[in-house]
């Protein structure tokens, strides 16, 4: 299986991303510049984590317009797996990949922190080495973190079971206090109906090795790899 770990201007977490792929899981792993516009023989992409474009307008607002965006966009659509972490999170929402937004966080602070995130769906590829129910911890690092979407775009996530992963407490409990940026339900990640494109605040790149305080986070690449 070939990765490929997109660079955007402003990007910080490609290097993580990349180390984790190649170092960690022993993946073929590529650097996709954004400006490329040609994504054959990859098996996967990453939008990693940063401030792409100096997050001017709004996070991920410019980044879904660069060229790599428009390639990725058709090969999301054919089913191939696309994870956006963080601002790549922020980006598939510019972008239309997913439903809803990401806005600023209550209190209007950025939050650099370690948080715990239940996993709801395990019937993705991106989940489906994790228990239902497992309590993953990882940090976040992010102002516009606020998961926000209309009445009937909630509804739906929950029907389609596109919730993947929501804040909680070291137990397990979804908890308003376990919240750390207002995110409606307590969301953290999410998924198309395909189950194909997710997105995700917390950054399990940085919780990929023992050294790290957490390797949690590596469960999910090994879940994208089918490493299960």
């Amino acid at each position: 299986m070939r990765v490929g770990v997109v660079i955007f201007p402003g990007s910080n977490c490609d290097y993580d991303t990349y180390y984790v792929f190649k170092d960690v899981l022993k993946v073929d792993v590529s650097f996709i510049w954004h400006t490329d516009s040609d994504l054959r023989g990859y098996d996967a992409v990453i939008l990693p984590g940063g401030f792409s474009y100096g997050d001017y307008l709004r996070a991920g607002a410019i980044a879904r317009f660069s060229p790599v965006m428009r390639e990725i966009v058709r090969f999301a659509k054919r089913g191939n797996p696309v994870m956006g972490i963080c601002n790549g999170f922020q980006i598939l929402l510019e972008a239309e990949l997913l439903p809803g937004a990401l806005i600023p966080n209550n209190g209007m602070r950025f939050r650099c922190e370690d948080v715990y995130i239940r996993v709801v769906n395990n019937d993705s590829i991106f989940t489906r080495g994790l228990d239902k129910g497992r309590v993953l911890k990882m940090p976040i690092a992010h102002y516009s973190g606020n998961y926000y979407a209309d009445e009937g775009t909630i509804k739906s996530l929950e029907d389609n079971e596109q919730i993947v992963f929501q804040y909680c407490d070291s137990a397990g409990e979804v908890l308003p206090e376990a919240n750390p940026n207002g995110s409606i339900l307590n969301i953290a990640g999410i998924v198309n109906r395909e189950g194909n494109i997710l997105g995700m605040m917390p950054h399990p790149e940085r919780a990929s090795e023992k050294v790290l305080g957490s390797e949690d986070g590596v469960e999910i690449f090994k879940s994208l790899m089918g490493k299960v």
